[in-house]
């Protein structure tokens, strides 16, 4: 499963390409934890209110002591990769004469502010500490398990730790510095372990994609203040796909033992998480089928397609209420909605490598 030391993984780029978990920080001059419309909430510890925390619950793998003792060096040290503080914006015209058509975009819309981070800057810096809405955020990326999420950040930023667990970016927050793995959106380390972060729904798709959705969309620019090559991804290339995000091997291995007779441990799935457990969708299924069924525990679950963005939403669906599909829009119980906007309760979805999405929830359910 797991390939050479990610030094050695590296080293076969040329140097001047390094990027993601490896840069030099070198300058050149819907809301919820769980669901996505989850009330915010407070955890015991959480006096000074420099950050949101959740009051829901999400599933571990293990306790948060566990976690911390497996975490490892990702090779580069605290800040190693810069996150970007200050981001600076294009329109979309502009976004046009250098991003393609097949790129990844990560999408966000807070009250009408609709921003796409490419996939092509945050391979570099992870993190962008942006203000959304009129809400301070983050908006965040790991190219090791190709995941990307957002999550309030209140008075604070988050930085790149330059530590891994389960191959996931843990960032730290630069209030208390607390270690929050990124997949988990929970303090494995500091004042406020065990707490869950504020998330907001990331729509992986592609620039294409947004565009048409959203044709007023700001894009995050490449005009950053560092100096990094952002035509070049030292893990390989998504338009087309090739490289480390295809490849069979993995740098570090996961968290848990996964069977890699179930899914390629690279194939997308798209993940949801809540009090009942997890659940995980392979999207290309999800894709052909329009709809899927499944249960975590005891609680039946749907999650339906949305072929605009080439993406899919969870549901909670306790009442067994009648799914279906036709057309691109959802039937509930006779009466059409678009895919976002079932009458059902909505699970924050992010996509996922299903090796890291399996070695942090092996209990999932997944949907194929």
């Amino acid at each position: 499963m797991s390939g050479p030391s990610r030094r050695t993984y590296l080293a076969t780029v040329a140097v001047a390409a390094l990027a993601g978990c490896l840069g030099d920080g070198g300058a050149a001059g819907d809301v919820g934890s769980g669901t996505d419309d989850a009330d915010a909430g407070g955890n015991p510890d959480d006096d000074a209110g420099d950050l949101p925390l959740s009051g829901g619950s999400l599933p571990l793998p293990d306790d948060t002591s566990t976690l911390d003792r497996h975490v490892i060096s990702g090779g580069v040290s605290q800040d190693g990769i810069p996150s970007i503080d200050d981001p600076a914006f294009v329109d979309a015209g502009e976004a046009d004469d250098w991003l393609g058509d097949g790129e990844p975009v990560f999408g966000v819309s807070i009250d009408g502010d609709v921003r796409a981070y490419p996939q092509r800057v945050l391979v570099w810096h992870e993190i962008v500490n942006d203000v959304v809405g009129g809400g301070s955020v983050a908006v965040t990326y790991c190219p090791l398990t190709g995941t990307a999420q957002g999550f309030d950040r209140g008075d604070t930023t988050f930085g790149v730790s330059g530590r891994l667990l389960n191959s996931n970016l843990i960032m730290y927050d630069r209030a208390r510095e607390d270690y929050w793995p990124q997949m988990l959106a929970t303090s494995i380390r500091g004042d406020r372990e065990g707490g869950h972060l504020e998330e907001f729904p990331v729509t992986w798709t592609s620039w294409e994609r947004w565009h048409a959705a959203y044709p007023e969309t700001r894009v995050l620019s490449e005009d950053t203040g560092y100096a990094r090559n952002y035509d070049d991804d030292p893990y390989g290339t998504y338009d087309p796909a090739g490289g480390y995000y295809t490849s069979d091997s993995t740098i570090f291995e996961p968290y848990a033992d996964v069977d890699e007779s179930v899914l390629h441990p690279k194939a997308v799935v798209l993940g949801a998480r809540s009090a009942d457990g997890a659940i995980a969708v392979e999207k290309e299924a999800l894709a052909d089928a329009g709809v899927l069924e499944g249960s975590v525990g005891d609680v039946p679950y749907v999650t339906v397609y949305e072929p605009s963005l080439d993406t899919g939403y969870v549901y909670r669906n306790p009442d067994g209420v009648e799914v279906s599909y036709d057309d691109g829009t959802a039937l509930v119980d006779g009466d059409r909605h678009d895919p976002d906007g079932l009458p059902l309760d909505r699970v924050l979805r992010y996509d996922s490598f299903w090796f890291a999405w399996a070695g942090y929830y092996p209990d999932t359910e997944l949907l194929t």
